[in-house]
This record gives C-alpha cells, sequence and structure tokens, in this order.
C-alpha cells in the first residue's frame, strides 16, 4: 500500500481522495501522536488552525477541528494564513502543534493536510508513519471538561505581522513592488507588511473566491506579474504561490528571477554583513549548477539534500545553517522562520535592494544560469522510477555530459508524474537528451 504522506504532507482531489472521513482520522491520530507530551505532563494539548481560501478547506478545516477537539484538544483556529504563518503561530503560541490545510501551487480542486511539530517544525517521516498508522487504532474519547475548545485565533494575522517587520534590516521607502498574491493565502496579509515597510505597492491576484486559486497567477504563472511590471515601469514584481511559502521574482525589465538567484543574491549579502553561518547555503539537488559555480567563487559552500523545503530545513538544523532553499522558491531563514515563507522572502530581497541602491537585475546578475531542461512525464507508474533500461540511458547522458551538465530523474512527491530534469552547457543539448528520456520513460513506465 502507497505511503499516505507525500513530500509535504497529505494531498489529493478534495472530496475523493481527501475526504472528511480521512482529515477527521488524520486529525484524531494526531491528536494521539502529536499531543502526547502535553497529556503526559498533565496539560491539555494545544494546536493551531490555518488554511489557504480554497473552497474546500472550509469542510476540510471543520473536520480537521472536530477530530482535534473531540480528542481533547484545544483549537486555535487562525482561518486564512500563509503556510509559514501557520508554523510561526505554532511556536508564537507555544501550541502542541499546528496544522495547515492547503495544496499550494497546485489546482483549487485539490488540497491538502500537513502538521507542524511543537515549534512549527515539519514532521519527520517517521512522526508521519506514526499519525498514519494510528489511523486504524482507537482514538481518545474524552468526555466532559475534558474535551477541547475551538477559539478563534483573533490576532493571528496581526502577530504574524509584526514578526515580519522585525525582521527586516531596513525599510523599503522608494521601492515600486508589484504583488501577486496568486489569489491565495497572502491576499491581504502581503499587500499590508510590504505597505507598512515603506513600499509603493500595486496589487494583483489577491481577489480569492475559493476557487480561483494559483489560477493564471501566482509563482507558477508569472506573465500576469511580468505584463504588469512593464505597465508601471515598477522596480521589482514578487510572486507568491497559493500558501504563499514561495516567491519568485520579477526585476524591473520583466526577467524572471528564480529561487536559486534569490538565494545567491541573500547568501552573498548574508557573507557580507557576517550573518551566513558556518559560509554555507543549502539547497537542493534541482538546484541550477550556476548556483554553485557562483557560490564557490564568492567562496561559498553548498550542501545539497533532496528535493523539499523539510529535507533543506532538515539539513540546516542538523548542522546549525542560516540560509537554504529550493529553485521553486521556498526560502528558509532559520532565524525567523521553521518554513519556506514567501512574504519574508519577498522582503529580505527588497531590503537588499534597498541596503545597496541596485537594481534586481544588477543584483542577479552574480548568478550565470546554466540551460536546465524539466520535463513533467504524467500517466506513468512513478514507482518504477528505477527501471535498468531507463537507468542506462540516464548513465549514458552523464558520461556525455562528463561533468559539464547533468541528468536528475526523480518520482513526484506530489503529482502523480516523474520529472526529467537535464542541465548543459548549451539548450540543445540539456533539449535533447530530456526528450530522449522523458519519451523512454513514458514508453517504460505508461500505466
Amino acid at each position: 500500500m502507497a505511503r499516505l504522506f507525500g513530500t509535504d504532507g497529505v494531498r489529493g482531489l478534495a472530496n475523493r481522495d481527501l475526504t472528511v472521513e480521512t482529515s477527521l482520522l488524520l486529525a484524531q491520530s494526531a491528536a494521539i501522536v502529536l499531543g502526547e507530551a502535553a497529556r503526559q505532563a498533565g496539560n491539555k494539548p494545544k494546536a493551531v488552525i490555518g488554511r489557504d481560501p480554497r473552497i474546500s478547506g472550509e469542510f476540510i478545516s471543520a473536520a480537521v477541528a472536530a477530530g482535534l477537539a473531540s480528542s481533547g484538544v484545544d483549537v486555535f483556529d487562525a482561518g486564512v494564513l500563509p503556510t509559514p504563518a501557520t508554523a510561526f503561530l505554532t511556536a508564537d503560541l507555544d501550541a502542541d502543534f499546528g496544522v495547515m490545510i492547503s495544496a499550494s501551487h497546485n489546482p483549487a480542486a485539490d488540497n491538502g493536510i500537513k502538521f507542524f511539530a511543537r515549534g512549527g517544525h515539519k514532521l519527520a517521516d517517521a512522526v508521519e508513519d506514526k499519525i498514519e498508522a494510528g489511523m486504524a487504532v482507537e482514538k481518545l474519547a474524552p468526555l466532559g471538561g475534558e474535551v477541547g475548545h475551538i477559539h478563534r485565533f483573533a490576532d493571528a494575522e496581526d502577530r504574524y505581522l509584526v514578526h515580519l517587520l522585525k525582521s527586516l534590516p531596513n525599510r523599503l521607502d522608494g521601492i515600486h513592488v508589484v504583488l501577486d498574491c496568486a489569489h491565495g493565502a497572502a491576499s491581504a496579509v502581503s499587500p499590508e507588511v510590504f505597505r507598512d515597510a515603506g513600499a509603493t505597492v500595486t496589487v494583483i491576484g489577491a481577489e480569492p473566491d475559493g476557487v480561483n486559486i494559483n489560477l493564471g497567477v501566482g509563482s507558477t504563472h508569472l506573465s500576469s506579474l511580468q505584463a504588469k511590471v512593464l505597465e508601471l515601469g515598477a522596480d521589482v514584481g514578487i510572486a507568491h504561490d497559493g500558501d504563499a511559502d514561495r516567491c519568485l521574482a520579477v526585476d524591473h525589465t520583466g526577467a524572471i528571477i528564480d529561487g536559486d538567484q534569490i538565494m545567491a543574491i541573500l547568501a552573498l549579502s548574508a557573507k557580507s554583513r557576517g550573518q551566513l553561518a558556518r559560509n554555507t547555503l543549502v539547497a537542493t539537488v534541482m538546484s541550477n549548477l550556476g548556483l554553485k559555480v557562483a557560490m564557490r567563487e564568492a567562496g561559498i559552500e553548498v550542501l545539497e539534500t533532496k528535493v523539499g523545503d523539510r529535507y533543506v530545513l532538515e539539513e540546516m538544523r542538523a548542522g546549525g545553517y542560516s540560509l537554504g532553499g529550493e529553485q521553486s522558491g521556498h526560502i528558509i531563514f532559520s532565524k525567523y522562520a521553521t518554513t519556506g515563507d514567501g512574504v519574508l522572502t519577498g522582503l529580505q530581497l527588497l531590503a537588499e535592494m534597498k541596503r545597496t541602491g541596485k537594481t534586481l537585475r544588477e543584483l542577479a546578475s552574480v548568478m550565470q544560469i546554466f540551460p536546465q531542461l524539466l520535463v513533467n512525464v504524467p500517466g506513468v507508474d512513478k514507482t518504477r522510477v528505477h527501471d535498468e533500461e531507463i537507468q542506462a540511458l540516464v548513465a549514458q547522458a552523464e558520461a556525455e555530459l562528463a561533468g559539464t551538465g547533468r541528468v536528475l530523474l526523480r518520482a513526484s512527491g506530489t503529482e502523480p508524474l516523474v520529472r526529467v530534469m537535464v542541465e548543459a552547457a548549451d539548450e540543445g543539448t540539456a533539449q535533447s537528451w530530456a526528450n530522449r528520456i522523458a519519451v523512454l520513460v513514458e514508453q517504460r513506465l505508461s500505466l
């Protein structure tokens, strides 16, 4: 049987894969596993719940709240807020755990449930497995005053705003930013905090109606942001995804600045100010070779992890590192956050523009991007990605690239597909190998 938890929590089509019953069982099991320490200390466990504005989030969050409260957990419902806000509030409230209902950048029909441990940290695989196993055992059923309360977390947004503003090394006066909030969880909080920080703000993609999240806007659809930046002559554009744990940017010419470039800018800034712990940046195997080259030239070490900001964070915590992230725009500042935070990242990026007086284009020029082709192959059995014939072709490609490129083949942790990524010194070579491998994947792994 396939594992219920994926790369980032439990996800699926709301009301088909992720049902009320599944949500309830997950919550009841999480109450047992994540509330154990509080109960052993004689206390009633506390949990924070946040969600993005998907319409299905309303019934899923209700099911989760019911499962927790019926298991003796006091619930603090923060409403619609970014994923990193839920993680922050879990720590700020000193709650025993947190729950975020979101499918991030996925279409509106999907949804997901992810848990945070005490302190706002994502769960280790072993803890997720324990929660999954606990769905099949007897649940807690306290009576009378031992059941949990469900509270409205009235000052949740204000706490998060104050936290973000405290992270800024300088104000953002004089910078005109266009914010694309993906009709998602940051639609209210992101424009407010950028304005409070002094920036001139134009907003697009900030009218969520429950079904338009990520629809043609946000970090996975940057054309609207590019057009608006050029139309207004703005200094910079910032794009979030549906739950605002990502940040991608657009410079004043409309060029896209991805997560690798953002990490390069912020790592060099942190090093220049003596704030890059152990002179190290943590990235994933998906990061562009150009990031490694730029960091090597700057005397900064790059440590690689598996794909997923949870694995970046695990490495950062284990080694005491201060900065890490993913090409997709999940950037983690361990001093301020326990997960990727798109709003925080955008603020820090604009703060560096203001501090240096440079355009984003100038700042991003520190890194040259190697041609990188990513092909998603749907409709295949992703569990058989280690097929011998496919691996033989990958080995042939890597031998030909001989240190001037690489191939990364992996099953998606959040979607039913296999990802083929090829980097090379020129785009033609990368495209050729990506297409050859993708065709073989489709042939060999077809369902």
